[in-house]
Protein backbone atom coordinates (compact mmCIF):
# COMPACT_ATOMS: atom_id res chain seq x y z
CA UNK A 1 0.00 0.00 0.00
CA UNK A 2 2.61 2.32 0.51
CA UNK A 3 4.80 1.99 -2.33
CA UNK A 4 1.17 2.13 -4.24
CA UNK A 5 1.13 5.70 -2.71
CA UNK A 6 4.21 6.74 -3.33
CA UNK A 7 4.05 5.95 -7.04
CA UNK A 8 0.79 8.14 -7.12
CA UNK A 9 2.60 10.77 -5.10
CA UNK A 10 5.47 11.05 -8.36
CA UNK A 11 3.16 10.17 -11.06
CA UNK A 12 0.86 13.45 -9.34
CA UNK A 13 4.29 15.58 -9.32
CA UNK A 14 4.96 14.58 -12.63
CA UNK A 15 1.62 15.42 -14.19
CA UNK A 16 2.00 18.82 -12.12
CA UNK A 17 5.31 19.96 -13.49
CA UNK A 18 3.45 19.17 -17.00
CA UNK A 19 1.11 21.04 -16.43
CA UNK A 20 3.29 23.61 -15.30
CA UNK A 21 5.63 23.68 -18.54
CA UNK A 22 2.36 23.52 -20.74
CA UNK A 23 0.88 26.44 -19.55
CA UNK A 24 3.17 29.25 -18.29
CA UNK A 25 3.16 31.85 -15.03
CA UNK A 26 4.64 34.42 -16.37
CA UNK A 27 2.73 36.54 -18.70
CA UNK A 28 2.54 35.48 -22.41
CA UNK A 29 1.21 35.80 -25.54
CA UNK A 30 0.35 33.37 -27.96
CA UNK A 31 0.06 33.48 -31.94
CA UNK A 32 -0.51 31.00 -34.77
CA UNK A 33 1.38 32.92 -38.17
CA UNK A 34 0.40 31.30 -41.77
CA UNK A 35 1.96 31.67 -44.89
CA UNK A 36 1.61 30.61 -48.85
CA UNK A 37 3.16 30.69 -51.68
CA UNK A 38 1.87 30.21 -54.90
CA UNK A 39 3.72 28.41 -57.58
CA UNK A 40 3.58 27.40 -61.19
CA UNK A 41 3.58 23.85 -61.79
CA UNK A 42 6.84 22.35 -63.86
CA UNK A 43 5.78 18.87 -63.59
CA UNK A 44 2.81 16.16 -63.42
CA UNK A 45 2.40 12.26 -62.44
CA UNK A 46 -0.19 10.73 -64.12
CA UNK A 47 -1.34 7.16 -63.90
CA UNK A 48 -3.59 5.09 -66.74
CA UNK A 49 -4.71 1.72 -66.49
CA UNK A 50 -5.47 -1.11 -69.11
CA UNK A 51 -8.63 -3.47 -68.31
CA UNK A 52 -9.81 -6.46 -70.67
CA UNK A 53 -12.05 -8.84 -70.25
CA UNK A 54 -11.66 -12.13 -72.14
CA UNK A 55 -13.32 -15.69 -72.02
CA UNK A 56 -10.17 -16.93 -70.47
CA UNK A 57 -7.50 -15.35 -68.09
CA UNK A 58 -4.79 -16.68 -69.80
CA UNK A 59 -5.96 -14.11 -72.82
CA UNK A 60 -6.72 -11.29 -70.34
CA UNK A 61 -3.92 -11.60 -69.13
CA UNK A 62 -1.53 -11.61 -72.66
CA UNK A 63 -3.53 -8.75 -73.97
CA UNK A 64 -2.85 -6.71 -70.68
CA UNK A 65 0.39 -7.15 -70.56
CA UNK A 66 0.91 -6.70 -74.76
CA UNK A 67 -0.43 -2.74 -74.59
CA UNK A 68 1.90 -2.09 -71.28
CA UNK A 69 4.60 -3.48 -72.79
CA UNK A 70 3.50 -1.20 -75.89
CA UNK A 71 3.54 1.95 -73.82
CA UNK A 72 6.64 1.88 -71.78
CA UNK A 73 8.71 1.17 -75.14
CA UNK A 74 6.69 3.76 -76.14
CA UNK A 75 7.51 6.43 -73.17
CA UNK A 76 11.55 5.20 -73.00
CA UNK A 77 11.79 5.89 -76.79
CA UNK A 78 9.87 9.63 -76.07
CA UNK A 79 12.67 9.95 -73.44
CA UNK A 80 11.53 9.10 -70.60
CA UNK A 81 13.58 7.92 -67.91
CA UNK A 82 12.73 4.11 -66.58
CA UNK A 83 12.76 5.45 -62.70
CA UNK A 84 9.77 7.59 -63.93
CA UNK A 85 8.00 4.58 -64.82
CA UNK A 86 6.02 2.58 -62.19
CA UNK A 87 3.71 -0.50 -63.81
CA UNK A 88 1.81 -2.42 -60.99
CA UNK A 89 1.44 -6.18 -60.78
CA UNK A 90 -1.44 -7.84 -62.46
CA UNK A 91 -4.88 -7.98 -61.38
CA UNK A 92 -7.26 -10.71 -62.30
CA UNK A 93 -10.38 -11.63 -61.54
CA UNK A 94 -13.32 -14.02 -62.65
CA UNK A 95 -16.82 -12.62 -64.34
CA UNK A 96 -19.74 -14.11 -63.21
CA UNK A 97 -23.39 -13.87 -64.38
CA UNK A 98 -25.46 -14.08 -61.85
CA UNK A 99 -29.08 -15.51 -63.24
CA UNK A 100 -32.71 -14.84 -61.43
CA UNK A 101 -32.69 -18.39 -61.07
CA UNK A 102 -29.88 -21.59 -60.59
CA UNK A 103 -26.44 -20.79 -60.03
CA UNK A 104 -23.61 -18.37 -60.90
CA UNK A 105 -21.98 -18.89 -64.06
CA UNK A 106 -18.47 -18.06 -65.12
CA UNK A 107 -18.55 -15.91 -67.83
CA UNK A 108 -14.92 -14.84 -68.58
CA UNK A 109 -12.13 -13.30 -66.69
CA UNK A 110 -11.38 -9.27 -66.17
CA UNK A 111 -7.40 -8.32 -66.32
CA UNK A 112 -5.89 -4.76 -65.59
CA UNK A 113 -2.66 -2.92 -64.69
CA UNK A 114 -2.06 0.64 -64.07
CA UNK A 115 1.10 2.90 -65.24
CA UNK A 116 1.77 5.38 -62.92
CA UNK A 117 4.43 7.73 -65.18
CA UNK A 118 6.69 11.19 -63.64
CA UNK A 119 6.49 13.82 -66.39
CA UNK A 120 9.83 16.20 -66.00
CA UNK A 121 8.76 18.43 -69.15
CA UNK A 122 4.63 19.58 -69.13
CA UNK A 123 5.49 20.58 -72.31
CA UNK A 124 5.28 16.37 -73.47
CA UNK A 125 2.17 15.43 -71.08
CA UNK A 126 -0.63 15.69 -74.03
CA UNK A 127 2.02 13.61 -76.46
CA UNK A 128 2.10 10.81 -73.26
CA UNK A 129 -1.27 10.90 -73.16
CA UNK A 130 -2.29 10.54 -76.85
CA UNK A 131 0.21 8.20 -76.80
CA UNK A 132 -1.58 6.04 -74.54
CA UNK A 133 -4.81 6.09 -76.24
CA UNK A 134 -2.74 4.81 -79.28
CA UNK A 135 -1.39 1.77 -77.24
CA UNK A 136 -4.66 0.78 -76.08
CA UNK A 137 -4.96 2.31 -72.41
CA UNK A 138 -8.81 2.84 -72.15
CA UNK A 139 -8.70 4.34 -68.82
CA UNK A 140 -7.00 7.42 -66.59
CA UNK A 141 -7.01 7.26 -62.61
CA UNK A 142 -5.76 10.83 -62.30
CA UNK A 143 -2.83 13.18 -63.83
CA UNK A 144 -1.35 15.84 -60.46
CA UNK A 145 0.50 18.53 -61.44
CA UNK A 146 3.71 19.18 -59.01
CA UNK A 147 6.68 21.44 -59.09
CA UNK A 148 10.53 20.16 -58.73
CA UNK A 149 11.72 22.66 -56.27
CA UNK A 150 9.21 21.98 -53.50
CA UNK A 151 11.62 22.90 -50.64
CA UNK A 152 12.47 26.55 -52.05
CA UNK A 153 8.80 26.89 -51.98
CA UNK A 154 8.58 25.39 -48.63
CA UNK A 155 10.95 27.45 -46.89
CA UNK A 156 9.66 30.52 -48.43
CA UNK A 157 6.33 29.82 -47.41
CA UNK A 158 7.92 28.88 -44.21
CA UNK A 159 9.55 32.43 -43.72
CA UNK A 160 5.94 34.20 -44.46
CA UNK A 161 4.46 32.16 -41.34
CA UNK A 162 6.69 33.63 -39.22
CA UNK A 163 6.89 36.82 -40.26
CA UNK A 164 2.92 36.68 -40.15
CA UNK A 165 3.21 35.50 -35.95
CA UNK A 166 6.22 38.06 -35.54
CA UNK A 167 3.45 40.79 -36.91
CA UNK A 168 0.64 39.39 -35.01
CA UNK A 169 2.68 39.46 -31.81
CA UNK A 170 3.74 42.85 -32.46
CA UNK A 171 0.78 44.31 -33.00
CA UNK A 172 -1.70 42.89 -30.36
CA UNK A 173 1.08 43.64 -27.79
CA UNK A 174 1.63 47.21 -28.99
CA UNK A 175 -2.39 47.40 -28.39
CA UNK A 176 -2.51 46.46 -24.83
CA UNK A 177 0.22 48.73 -24.26
CA UNK A 178 2.74 46.07 -24.04
CA UNK A 179 5.77 45.23 -24.98
CA UNK A 180 7.08 41.58 -26.19
CA UNK A 181 10.21 39.92 -24.14
CA UNK A 182 11.32 37.36 -26.76
CA UNK A 183 10.03 33.47 -27.60
CA UNK A 184 9.06 31.19 -24.94
CA UNK A 185 8.03 28.44 -27.07
CA UNK A 186 7.76 27.49 -30.75
CA UNK A 187 5.35 24.77 -32.50
CA UNK A 188 5.34 24.12 -35.55
CA UNK A 189 3.24 22.75 -38.01
CA UNK A 190 3.48 22.03 -41.81
CA UNK A 191 0.60 23.47 -44.10
CA UNK A 192 -0.92 21.14 -46.27
CA UNK A 193 -0.05 21.46 -50.01
CA UNK A 194 -3.28 22.19 -52.30
CA UNK A 195 -2.56 20.58 -55.51
CA UNK A 196 -4.36 20.75 -58.27
CA UNK A 197 -5.91 17.02 -59.76
CA UNK A 198 -6.86 18.12 -63.56
CA UNK A 199 -9.04 14.91 -63.53
CA UNK A 200 -9.55 11.86 -61.87
CA UNK A 201 -11.34 8.12 -63.27
CA UNK A 202 -12.29 9.46 -66.85
CA UNK A 203 -12.17 7.63 -69.70
CA UNK A 204 -8.97 8.25 -71.72
CA UNK A 205 -11.25 9.76 -74.71
CA UNK A 206 -12.31 12.52 -72.57
CA UNK A 207 -8.61 13.19 -72.29
CA UNK A 208 -7.36 15.99 -74.73
CA UNK A 209 -9.18 19.31 -73.83
CA UNK A 210 -8.60 18.70 -70.27
CA UNK A 211 -4.57 17.70 -70.13
CA UNK A 212 -4.13 21.22 -71.74
CA UNK A 213 -5.73 22.97 -68.61
CA UNK A 214 -2.59 23.14 -66.98
CA UNK A 215 -1.02 26.09 -68.15
CA UNK A 216 -3.41 27.69 -65.88
CA UNK A 217 -2.90 25.96 -63.16
CA UNK A 218 -1.52 26.53 -59.86
CA UNK A 219 -0.10 25.48 -57.22
CA UNK A 220 -0.89 26.89 -52.97
CA UNK A 221 2.35 25.95 -50.63
CA UNK A 222 1.14 26.62 -47.15
CA UNK A 223 2.65 26.84 -43.83
CA UNK A 224 2.15 27.53 -40.62
CA UNK A 225 3.94 28.02 -36.83
CA UNK A 226 2.71 28.42 -33.33
CA UNK A 227 4.53 31.04 -31.03
CA UNK A 228 4.37 31.48 -27.46
CA UNK A 229 6.24 35.26 -26.31
CA UNK A 230 6.93 36.26 -23.06
CA UNK A 231 5.56 39.86 -22.14
CA UNK A 232 7.30 42.11 -20.11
Amino acid sequence: MKRIMILLAVFLCTLSIKVMAANPSFPHIETTGYGEVIAQPDMAEFTVQIEESTLTAEQAKKRVDKVVTAFIQRLMAEGVQKQDINSSNLYLSPRYHYPKSGASELVGYKASRSITVTVNDLTKLNAYLDGAIGDGINRVDNIQLKVKDKKSYQQLARKEAIKDANDKASSLAEGFSSQLDGVWKITYNQGPERRPIMYKSMAMEAQADVAASYQDATIIIRDSVNVTYRLK
